[in-house]
């Protein structure tokens, strides 16, 4: 159901692999960059909403404080709603009553912050995991939080991953087997041998000088 083509059955049709144990564990499944930029994407979308609500509720109760002569009175139920909003005005502060009626932002943290959270709260104990680029969204500070997360997810929690990356902390992962699928046929290489990682290699080796004057 990921990106294939007309040209998919005929490729699987010359893969295999082989199961170990009693197969692929049940909560196993696949984290693609769409699903974690879908779930920034939707924080965002909330937040909008929460923020527009934000400033009705800033209006009301400054129209409410403006009309409040502390005359009202109450003739039925047709007056209840103006009644609640006006205790709740006399009550709180500005600040207070926005609180109390929208509540605050589900974004507490940045996008990256966001993102790698995704990872944390997805990824459980014995399971397998297909990941696809999971370096996208991510800062190399962050790429390297998610490396340490998942080698630990390994060795304490019996997970396995299978990752499409081009990140050299991702690659850099200790005991990963790195296949380089830009060779014909595919070769397990380490990964400070990849070009593209080499061309890492290449540019700050250029640049030396700056980093060590």
């Amino acid at each position: 159901p990921y990106n294939t083509s007309t040209f998919f059955p005929d490729y699987l049709s010359l893969c295999s692999y082989e199961e170990k144990g009693e197969g692929v564990p049940q909560a196993s499944r696949i984290i693609t960059s769409d699903d974690v930029f879908d779930f920034v994407l939707n924080k965002r979308i909330v937040n909008s909403g929460i923020d527009s609500r934000r400033e009705q509720l800033i209006a009301e109760y400054l129209e409410l404080k403006k009309q409040d002569s502390g005359r009202f009175r109450y003739h039925g139920n047709d007056d209840l709603e103006k009644l609640e909003k006006l205790v709740a005005m006399r009550n709180n502060t500005l600040s207070m009553y926005v609180k109390k009626n929208v509540g605050l932002n589900i974004r507490e943290k940045s996008n990256g912050e966001s993102a790698i959270r995704y990872f944390f709260d997805n990824i459980t104990e014995n399971a397998l995991y297909l990941l696809d680029e999971p370096e996208n969204s991510l800062a190399p500070l962050r790429q390297q939080e998610l490396v340490t997360f998942l080698e630990e997810a390994v060795r304490f929690y019996n997970c396995q991953f299978i990752i499409a990356s081009h990140s050299p902390f991702v690659l850099a992962m200790r005991e990963a087997k790195i296949y380089d699928l830009d060779t014909r046929p595919v070769e397990v290489r380490k990964w400070q041998e990849l070009e593209g990682i080499r061309v890492y290699y290449d540019f700050f080796k250029k640049h030396k000088d700056k980093f060590e004057a």
